[in-house]
């Protein structure tokens, strides 16, 4: 089972237990290729702690508006179930955005000032939101997509952002931007490997060859098509060692003696995996139930697809 939870997690935590009462609307940003997992256990349950102790005078949970990120690598049919279901089941207001296109933030500031009427009519008062979310997610990009400029540091990989900052757009809206968040425990191991494969988790915490069996499991049983298309293959092997190795064999991950580089292949896997080169794949849909893909102890089932 994957563990990962810095000693900065713990300090975003409390930030946001600290920012919350301040703020009035919550921007969560969720990976589109895995909403479920890519969100956040404690967030609802502040947004709720806020409203209990009678801040900002709100008479239900916090507002909150869930931007589903990366949406130009996920599957569409998947992102459009997500949308429905987050509306139904938790009553946020979404949008499906590639943080790398400026027309799919344009409406971002007016929806979030639709969530808070009664403070937009206040004379000089600002809409103050509090933006968060899982790392490498796209929380300063999204800043830097508002502002027009690049003003915090993005990466694509985990832990870019340090410590919670402030940024006034000067549009009536203030933005409290903090360092992804993720939970001291991933309960369901699927949840881990879901935020590992798609980099949520610093490379330097995980290992390829443990990632990459779980995602070829689930490609060979949802995507099948893709790998035969990517790596020219006009049968995927049935067992996920075999099918990375016969992909090491395609793409040339060959060590002296003619084996197969077992870890370049899984590396190269997963990288193609989180850029888009299999194309838009979702890890998880709303109500799947993908308990199989991964055995009691927490690693990886090797059994046949």
């Amino acid at each position: 089972m994957i563990h990962w939870f810095p000693g900065h997690m713990n300090n975003t935590r409390m930030a946001l237990e600290q920012l919350m009462p301040q703020c009035d609307v919550v921007v969560e940003l969720l990976d589109a290729r895995i909403p479920g997992s890519s969100s956040n256990p404690l967030l609802d349950q502040l947004r709720r702690d806020v409203v209990g102790k009678g801040v900002n005078g709100l008479n239900g949970d916090v507002p909150c508006v869930t931007l589903l990120t990366k949406a130009d690598l996920a599957d569409p049919n998947a992102t459009a179930a997500w949308r429905n279901h987050l509306r139904d089941t938790r009553g946020v207001k979404t949008l499906a955005v590639n943080l790398g296109e400026p027309k799919d933030i344009k409406s971002l500031p007016k929806l979030i000032k639709r969530c808070a009427p009664e403070k937009v009519t206040e004379k000089g008062r600002k809409v103050r939101a509090v933006v968060v979310g899982i790392p490498n997610v796209g929380k300063s990009t999204l800043l830097n997509g508002l502002r027009g400029k690049k003003i915090f540091g993005v990466g694509d990989e985990a832990g870019v952002t340090k410590q919670a900052r402030e940024i006034d757009l000067k549009n009536g809206l203030v933005l409290w931007d903090t360092p992804g968040i993720l939970w001291p425990k991933f309960e369901d191991p699927l949840v881990g490997y879901r935020v590992a494969v798609t980099g949520g988790i610093k490379d330097t915490a995980t290992e390829y060859d443990d990632l990459a069996p779980f995602a070829a499991r689930f490609l060979v049983e949802h995507y099948p098509d893709r790998l035969r298309e990517r790596y020219k293959l006009s049968e995927l092997p049935g067992e996920p060692t075999a099918l990375i190795e016969a992909i090491g064999a395609k793409r040339g991950c060959i060590v002296a003696g003619g084996s197969i580089d077992f870890n370049r292949a899984c590396e190269l896997l997963i990288r193609e995996l989180r850029s888009g080169k299999l194309g838009r794949v979702s890890l998880e849909w709303p109500g799947a139930d993908d308990t199989d893909a991964v055995d009691d102890s927490g690693g990886i089932d090797e059994s046949p697809v």
